[in-house]
């Protein structure tokens, strides 16, 4: 046997002999008579080693390159550009190519762009050899080689229309076909280079699941046009992850457009009595009863918003606080809710709470909140999941991405900028005062509302969000000092 032989069957790599003994001589040429078979034979295995990769999954933008195996899913249409100081146009394809861990999209460029166009076929198994880097959906690998491989089989279904559940990182030109849960406003922002961009969120769900969409620039009013309740395809989309959570992104090349399918969603949803704080879950169940919206003065002259309502299931009930927006969903006792990435916080007297916030989806199942009289929905708390599926029916993110955070924040987290002391009549230092008010914050200070103004109020009194509690005390310097919470 000989030292490149013998190197070789140490080798965990999936490369014949004949193109590794290739390789040996390759790297001995390149080392000009330095280094014997031996040596190049481990050099090479090594090499081989640091980029051969156990699956789509493991590729990473730092590898100077990555060799692996996939499955074409899709093939896009040839591109040209202008090169620098060149006379020939680039040209590039955009291959979206996976195996059984992931996807990634694959960039064949000009010899390759042109072969790609002419010789590959969805559903074909290649053998890529190529550098990654970042892209803009996720990673990329720019192809430096490529043979197609058919003996060898990857389980990966070919589909123009993926499901929730089967949405990966790094996929592109997604067609989803979802169920509109909840819709978002239009924000505006500056991108780096000073031009506004707009954004906008849906939320779809499937049998399989949900998923946020956000909707770039010409996409963006497109959140004002659908409804909860309709069924929607997004076209050519690209899945991108923020906050640990996948997200389908939609730009000026993709699209949403109303369809006549029916799609049933049906939420996986934690049981009430099973929840625990700092918790972010879905919760299912009945509205037992819904509080007048309040509204409050944050520090910085805006106005917010808040909500709240009871939710039970066939396991206990809980108080749940709408901010923002979500305060002006159409909510009432009877109706059937499931309420999406809510969270679960310390509330009044020990009891456990549910804040909705900008990233929270909230969703009538079924509407019975204009029963007058009788038995309800909620009186039945076995009822919870009926009615569940009673319906049936690039480049442009570059910069943006903290801007929409930003525009996006938690209104739960706003609520705690509520100006102290109220708009007029403001009591003097030294007065008694009993107030009586909504909790707008529960933290130090508590902050509370009556509809008409807010007060500042120091005390150790646990209290929750949304409770209606009166403080008794002595007003310093605009707060009120309680001697009593009650």
């Amino acid at each position: 046997m000989s030292d490149i032989e013998g190197v070789y069957e140490d080798l965990e790599a999936d490369v014949s002999l004949e193109e590794f003994r290739e390789a040996v001589e390759a790297k001995v040429d390149q080392m000009g008579g330095l280094a014997d078979e031996e040596t190049a034979a481990m050099l090479v295995a090594h090499e081989i080693g640091e980029s051969e990769v156990g699956g789509v999954a493991d590729i990473e933008p730092g590898m100077e390159e990555a060799k692996f195996v996939a499955k074409v899913l899709s093939i896009g249409d040839v591109r040209t550009f202008e090169r620098d100081g060149e006379d020939e146009d680039g040209r590039v394809v955009n291959v979206e190519v996976a195996d059984e861990t992931g996807s990634v999209r694959a960039a064949f460029w000009d010899e390759h762009a042109e072969a790609a166009t002419e010789e590959l076929e969805e559903g074909q198994v290649l053998r890529i050899k190529g550098r990654p880097k970042e892209g803009f959906s996720g990673v990329e690998v720019s192809v430096d080689d490529v043979e197609p491989d058919p003996d060898t089989e990857i389980d990966v279904q070919v589909s123009d229309t993926h499901t929730v559940e089967a949405l990966s990182l790094g996929l592109s030109n997604v067609n989803l076909v979802g169920l509109v849960l909840d819709t978002d406003s239009v924000r505006t922002f500056d991108r780096d280079d000073g031009s506004e961009g707009k954004v906008s969120n849906l939320v779809l769900g499937d049998e399989t699941g949900r998923i946020r969409v956000t909707l770039w620039d010409e996409q963006a009013d497109l959140a004002t046009e659908f409804d909860p309740g309709e069924t929607v395809e997004v076209i050519d989309g690209y899945v991108k992850e923020r906050d640990g959570n996948l997200e389908l992104h939609v730009g000026n090349r993709g699209a949403v457009e109303e369809v006549d399918e029916a799609v049933e969603y049906v939420p996986e949803s934690t049981p009430i009595e099973e929840l625990e704080i700092e918790q972010t879950v879905d919760i299912a169940g009945v509205v037992r009863s819904a509080d007048p919206k309040r509204t409050f003065d944050r520090d910085d002259g805006s106005e917010g918003q808040v909500r709240n309502i009871r939710v039970q299931d066939a396991t206990g009930d809980i108080r749940v606080a709408l901010w923002g927006d979500k305060a002006d969903i159409d909510v009432g006792p009877g109706d059937e809710v499931a309420l999406g990435d809510v969270e679960i916080q310390d509330g009044w007297q020990d009891d456990l709470e549910a804040s909705a916030g900008w990233q929270s989806t909230i969703t009538v199942l079924e509407s019975d909140s204009g029963t007058a009289g009788g038995e309800s929905a909620a009186d039945d708390p076995s009822n919870e999941n009926a009615g569940l599926s009673a319906f049936a029916g690039d480049d442009e993110s570059a910069g943006a991405e903290t801007e929409t955070s930003a525009a996006s924040s938690d209104e739960s987290d706003d609520a705690g900028g509520a100006d102290a002391g109220a708009e007029s009549d403001e009591p003097t230092d030294g007065e008694e005062l009993e107030f009586t008010g909504v909790v707008v914050q529960a933290g130090d200070p508590v902050v509370l509302d009556d509809g008409e103004s807010t007060m500042s109020v120091a005390t150790d009194a646990d209290v929750g969000l949304g409770e209606e509690v009166t403080a008794r005390g002595i007003v310093r310097d605009g707060r009120l000092e309680a001697n009593d919470v009650f």
